[in-house]
């Protein structure tokens, strides 16, 4: 099969550098070139790693409490999850992006998807350079961009780009056909986008070591075992547009689940802990204008506890009527609560997910009973005051009002961008 690029139309894949490490060191400049991490909700395991954290053998996953020794013998600075300042800096940067091209495809807090058609007269190479050097003035956070003809091509280009940053000024195109299958026998099959661990060893197994091995199988080996899933990738490798643009698409199903900073043995600690974890999970339901047909309700035991009795169970709830509303949320939600709870257990882990989610516009209603219309502008007035006076200043009545949930977060950097007080202060 003969391979075609067609140039007249590049992808670029923007990719922020390490970027949960990379927002925290904007407003600590002091800690350029040293190891950073960045843990997960309740200071639990690694989920971030600048390049210096990973040189001194912190693996991504790594729970905190083992490494411990590790950070303290290489002074790795270690954060706790501030996603209020990530989300805000991925926003500016994603902003930033949609004044170089006229089509951004957002894919993650750290990466997007530029799609360049009618730039053929361009120098991409040098326009990527002048798009990193903006970015980084602008919000401190580094890029790596890698041009392709398409999407699976533009995640190689940034791979290049990101492993040979003085070679490629961190901007790397794929724009011929030698560039294309050096690339692809530089690529081994593991670190293909789509390639999974189990799939690239069953690849390992009849020879396969690199992408460009990869594109001489079969069409039928590949349909066989990896499905249509399997000839897109091959096919974009060869250079041709197999994955269309994505679409941003509600969540099928939204989840607000925590481990408790302590055990709860009580019914009426862990109704509260649901009725916050459904109003949390109502407002995500509200934010993409969406409502629920069920609720699942889980808790459990503490199961590294060996000396205490175990016990775990959940329930899925199906609602009489399709509702956004946090007080019917919550009202279901504890029912299904009360018929799991079990006294004499010591429960160290609770959630509320939302299930059967449907568009709020394509609702039909129940000849005999349907969600309070009342609730509707409650909830809307709601939002508005928590979104403007602050989140959570106003509760049900079944919440605690007189506390906030909070994780585990101490070492918790400031939010500089996104709250007044906690903005970055300057000596002059």
């Amino acid at each position: 099969m003969t391979t075609i690029l067609y140039f007249y139309k590049m992808i670029a894949l923007v990719d922020c550098n390490n970027f949960y490490a990379s927002c925290e060191r904007v407003f600590r400049p002091d800690l350029n070139g040293k190891p950073i991490v960045v843990l997960s909700n309740n200071d639990g395991c690694v989920i971030a790693r600048s390049n210096e954290a990973k040189a001194v053998g912190v693996p991504m996953g790594a729970p905190a409490f083992q490494y411990q020794k590790l950070f303290d013998e290489h002074q790795v600075s270690v954060f706790s999850a501030n996603f209020p300042l990530y989300g805000d800096l991925s926003c500016r940067i994603m902003g930033m992006l949609g004044t170089f091209c006229p089509e951004v495809e957002i894919y993650s807090i750290d990466e997007a998807f530029l799609h360049f058609e009618g730039f053929e007269n361009w120098d991409l190479k040098s326009y990527g350079s002048l798009i990193s050097k903006k970015v980084h003035k602008a919000t401190g956070v580094p890029i790596s961009i890698g041009f392709a003809p398409n999407k699976v091509l533009a995640k190689l280009a940034n791979r290049i780009a990101k492993k040979y940053p003085k070679q490629t000024g961190s901007v790397y195109c794929i724009d011929d056909e030698n560039k294309r299958i050096k690339a692809l026998k530089w690529l081994p099959i593991e670190d293909v986008w789509g390639i999974g661990r189990q799939l690239s060893k069953k690849l390992h197994q009849i020879g396969v070591k690199n992408a460009f091995e990869f594109t001489e199988l079969s069409d039928g080996w590949i349909q066989k075992h990896m499905s249509i899933v399997g000839l897109r990738l091959k096919r974009e490798l060869m250079g041709l547009n197999a994955i269309e643009k994505e679409a941003v698409k509600p969540k099928k199903n939204i989840a607000t689940t925590r481990s408790f900073e302590k055990m709860y043995t009580t019914f009426d600690e862990l109704k509260e802990r649901i009725a916050t974890f459904s109003v949390t999970g109502a407002q995500k339901l509200r934010k993409q204008k969406s409502c629920c047909r069920q609720i699942m309700v889980f808790l459990h035991t503490n199961g590294f506890r060996k000396d205490l009795s175990q016990y775990s169970k959940n329930i899925i709830v199906q609602l009489p009527f399709p509702t956004q509303s946090s007080i019917e949320i919550c009202h279901y939600a504890e029912m299904g609560l009360q018929k799991i709870f079990k006294e004499g257990f010591s429960y160290k882990k609770a959630g509320v997910i939302l299930l059967d989610i449907v568009s709020a516009d394509a609702i039909q209603g129940n000849l005999f009973e349907n969600s309070n219309p009342k609730h509707f502008q409650a909830m809307e007035v709601l939002d508005k005051i928590n979104k403007t006076v602050g989140l959570h200043k106003l509760k049900l009545a079944s919440q605690d009002q007189g506390r906030v949930w909070k994780m585990r977060q101490e070492r918790l950097s400031q939010r500089f961008t996104t709250r007044w007080d906690e903005m970055i202060d300057i000596n002059v």
